[in-house]
């Protein structure tokens, strides 16, 4: 077991995401993202789904196009797609990405 605050959890920019990974196994990986007011994260495409939950402040997230506010409570969850983010008054979230089946 594992158990994490992600309010605790320091996070590097976008340029070093990958050392934001803290929890990674074949079948999926866990990251946090930590957003500064105005920023923002650029076009991705991800080939496996993702899911988003929004620890505190709030984040914009456009998949395929179409732009989410996460907010309280709100989290989110993509199929592959091409995905962004960005917030206005800083964010921080944890973001899982799901490893496609076979792929494991």
């Amino acid at each position: 077991m594992k158990a994490f605050d992600i309010n605790d959890m320091e996070a590097h920019g976008y340029e070093q995401r990958s050392k934001n990974v803290f929890h990674q196994t074949p079948e999926f990986k866990m990251r946090v993202i930590d957003l500064t007011p105005g920023e923002s994260i650029p076009l991705c495409e991800m080939a496996s789904h993702v899911v988003f939950v929004r620890a505190h402040g709030e984040a914009f997230i456009t998949v395929d196009g179409e732009e989410v506010s996460l907010t309280p409570t709100k989290g989110l969850v993509t199929e592959p797609a091409t995905v962004s983010m960005r917030s206005d008054v800083g964010a921080k979230l944890l973001g899982i990405q799901i490893v496609p089946v076979g792929d494991a």
